[in-house]
Order: C-alpha cells, then sequence, then structure tokens
C-alpha cells in the first residue's frame, strides 16, 4: 500500500501534520477531483507543500500519470510542453497559458501502466520527459527503503526539490517505509531550515554535492542535532575529503549513484564500507544488476528502470521501450566485489587539438583551485572558476596542458563570480556553454 498507513506528512510550523486515515482521507479527495478532468496527463507546479503533494499521491491513486515539473519554469517553457505533450490540466503553476490549454485531438491517452514523468536531468529550454511506470516508482521506493533500513521512527525534510528525482525518492522512500516527510521551501542557508530539523527531531538529511560543501563553510555542528543519524548524498561525485569529512559526523553516511531515468537511484555505498571502497558508489540496489560493456559504459538492469522518453503526447501511449535496460551514459568500472566505480561521461568528451580530454577528468585535476567547471569548445576546453586570480588561471592552465601533455593554448581559464546552478545544485553546463 502506498502511503503506508503509518506515513505522515508533516507542514513546517505544523506539529501534528496528518496521517492515517486522515492522510488517506485527503489522498482520496484529491483523487476524486482530479478523476473528473479530462483524459490525458496532468501538469503539476511541484512545490514542498501539502497542496503538491496531495496532488501528486490523488493523481497516483486516480489512475493518471502526472508530470512533476519545476513551478519556476518560464513561461515559454511551460507553453511549449503544454503544445507538445496536450495536458489535461495545469496544476498550481503562478502563470497560466494564453487561453485555453492546446486541445487533445486526436492524440492516444497515455499507457496504463504510465504513472510518472519527470524532466530529464539539467533540461532546458525544450526538455524531454522521462516516462516512468508505476510499477518502476514502487520498486525503487521499496528497494531504497530497504537498503536504508527505513520505518515508521524515520523523520526526514524536503532539502532538495520534490520535482528532481532524488527529493522525489526521499518522499517516496519514506512514505513507503511508514515514516515522515517534513515538507520545507526553506534551503540550507535559511535558519528556519535548521530550526526544523531540530523541532521535529529528524533523523536523515539528503543532499547533493555542492550542498555539502555548503555546509562545509556554514561549519555544520552534528553535535546541535542530536537525533540526525543519517546523511546521504547522491547527484554526482562528491570529494573524498567531503566523504571522510561527513561520514564522521553520522552514524551512517550512505554514497549513492542514480538517474531519473532509473527513477532515482541505482547503487548504494554502504556506509560501513566507506574505508576500503573509497572512490566507490557501491552496489546495485536490490533487484538490481551493474554491468559494465565493451565501451566502458555502464548499464544497469532492474524493474526501476524508465518506459522510455518522450518528446510528444503520442510518447505517452507507448509501453516499455527499454525492457529493464538503461544505458547510463556514464563510464565505469565493476572491482572483484561488484562496487561501481564511476569514471566519467560519454559525453563530457571534449577534442583538443584532435586529443580525447575527459572533462570530469580535467574537473578533478583541478580540485584544490576553489569551485570549478569544465565545457568543451572549438578545440578547447574552457575551465571556469569562482577563485583564481589571472595569474592563478594561467599557471593552472599550463599545468593541465602539462599533464595531459598538450599544448596551454588548449584550455582557457575564466573567473566567474558564481557558477550557476540547476535546481538541483548541479552545475548548469548549459548556462555555461552559452556563455564561450
Amino acid at each position: 500500500m502506498f502511503p503506508h498507513p503509518e506515513a505522515r506528512l508533516v507542514t513546517a510550523g505544523d506539529m501534528e501534520g496528518v496521517r492515517g486515515d486522515e492522510l488517506a482521507a485527503c489522498v482520496k479527495r484529491a483523487a476524486d477531483n482530479l478523476g473528473k478532468l479530462r483524459p490525458g496527463p496532468l501538469f503539476c507546479a511541484m512545490r514542498n507543500t501539502l497542496a503538491s503533494v496531495f496532488c501528486y499521491l490523488g493523481a497516483w491513486h486516480a489512475g493518471r500519470p502526472i508530470a512533476l515539473l519545476d513551478p519556476e519554469l518560464p513561461a515559454a517553457t511551460l507553453a511549449d510542453l503544454a503544445e507538445r505533450f496536450r495536458p489535461a490540466a495545469l496544476l498550481g503553476f503562478a502563470h497560466t497559458l494564453d487561453g485555453p490549454p492546446p486541445p487533445r485531438g486526436d492524440v492516444p491517452d497515455p499507457h496504463p501502466d504510465l504513472g510518472l514523468l519527470l524532466a530529464t536531468s539539467g533540461s532546458t529550454g525544450n526538455p524531454k520527459l522521462v516516462r516512468l511506470s508505476r510499477q518502476a516508482v514502487l520498486a525503487n521506493a521499496t528497494a531504497i527503503a530497504s537498503t536504508l533500513s527505513l520505518g515508521p521512527g524515520e523523520i526526514a525534510p524536503t532539502s532538495l526539490p520534490l520535482h528532481y528525482s532524488y527529493g522525489l525518492s526521499v518522499l517516496n522512500s519514506h512514505l513507503m517505509a511508514g515514516g515522515t516527510v517534513v515538507l520545507t521551501e526553506a534551503g540550507l542557508l535559511e535558519r528556519s531550515f535548521w530550526a526544523d530539523l531540530h523541532a521535529y527531531g529528524c533523523t536523515s538529511l539528503a543532499a547533493v554535492p555542492y550542498q555539502y560543501t555548503m555546509l562545509r563553510r556554514m561549519r555544520f555542528d552534528h553535535s546541535k542535532f542530536p537525533a540526525l543519524t543519517t546523511l546521504t548524498q547522491a547527484g554526482g561525485r562528491l570529494a573524498p575529503e567531503l566523504v571522510e569529512e561527513f561520514s564522521g559526523k553520522a552514524e551512517r553516511f550512505y554514497v549513492m549513484y542514480g538517474q531519473t531515468e532509473a527513477t532515482a537511484r541505482i547503487a548504494v555505498l554502504p556506509h560501513d564500507r566507506l574505508a576500503d571502497k573509497p572512490g566507490s558508489v557501491g552496489v546495485a540496489v536490490p533487484g538490481g544488476r551493474l554491468e559494465i560493456d565493451d565501451e566502458g559504459e555502464v548499464l544497469y538492469h532492474g524493474p526501476n528502470v524508465m518506459m522510455g522518453y518522450a518528446d510528444s503526447a503520442a510518447d505517452l501511449a507507448r509501453g516499455d521501450d527499454l525492457g529493464g535496460v538503461l544505458r547510463t551514459g556514464d563510464l565505469g568500472r565493476l572491482d572483484p566485489d561488484g562496487f561501481l566505480h564511476v569514471t566519467g561521461r560519454l559525453k563530457r568528451i571534449a577534442k583538443v587539438f584532435g586529443t580525447r580530454v575527459n572533462l570530469d577528468d580535467v574537473e578533478r585535476m583541478s580540485r584544490g583551485s576553489g569551485p570549478v567547471a569544465a565545457t568543451s569548445g572549438d578545440d578547447r576546453v574552457t575551465i571556469w572558476t569562482e577563485t583564481l586570480d589571472a595569474t592563478s588561471r594561467v599557471r593552472l592552465a599550463r599545468r593541465l596542458a602539462s599533464e595531459l601533455r598538450l599544448h596551454w593554448s588548449g584550455f582557457d581559464v575564466r573567473g566567474i563570480d558564481h557558477l550557476p546552478l540547476l535546481a538541483t545544485g548541479k552545475v548548469d553546463y548549459r548556462a555555461l556553454e552559452s556563455l564561450t
């Protein structure tokens, strides 16, 4: 049953929240209302609020596929998505379309297995939607609840956006296990977030690498939050020194690896293997299997793999295109114990004077130079840095050239006030590329 009868939703400021029969009644009421809408997918501006969560759960119980979208989507992007996918309704958006939603016409109804639609990670302008079956969502929530030993006593805040697969995974896994989710729109830099973390006795905190960097700058003191026993990390590679630092600030620290295309999480590194498996992202979640193909690409097999992508309303009627096998686009290796080590991205490859250069390697080699990001250009790599002065930028370019045995002119090191970030906390590489 989803949610679990003991699951509880709490809005920051309300100590009681809703659970049990009251939660079930709220979800049923939302399902009844959404069930009256015309056929087609629903578009929800997914905020970290009770109203948004009821919309999501109501659609789930009404058997309506729902797209959970960034509430701050530009009006033009929302209009383009509506034109392509012909939603039955736009729910909770601050700006609405000019005129009524586009007619459905002769567009076929969505496939009966389709439960959830999420925008591809990092998408801007003209995003695809990831088609996730109801089985995939439940399978991943169950696997994570099992791996992290979640139960009714677990309490998690919404430290990430719920339209982001990692943030949604925290919600789903806790609701599946009968835990509590504290809904807050405050960020980690706001005092109210930490006040709520303490007031509700939150037992875990999920964060992406950039947030852990912020926590270090804030000199996060875990002793102020005695109930906080678990920290989890996904959304990109966390620097080894941060893994070591924050694993010492909690009883359990989990490094995780995932993709929206696998509903959320693919692999988890158990907290008791941090010391002997440095740099690994762990083993496949229960029910899943990892494989490395002849090109070095990481393949994942599991029930949580998406049905496929969608570019238009017609695609929503398609069944499962992938058969439970996801080509992740990541390069990696499996050690003799089956632990995955991700080494880069297939598409994060640049050519400098005819030589292939892994941009993830460039970023790792630049570590120690403050926050950096690498993008590709015409026969060169651009490295963006928040902290280096002109002299240090030249020095970094020459060092990279020497280590990679290329001419220094193939490396353009530029200063930037702040690296642009997506709502997920990841670097917005597209925004950087637009500046070159």
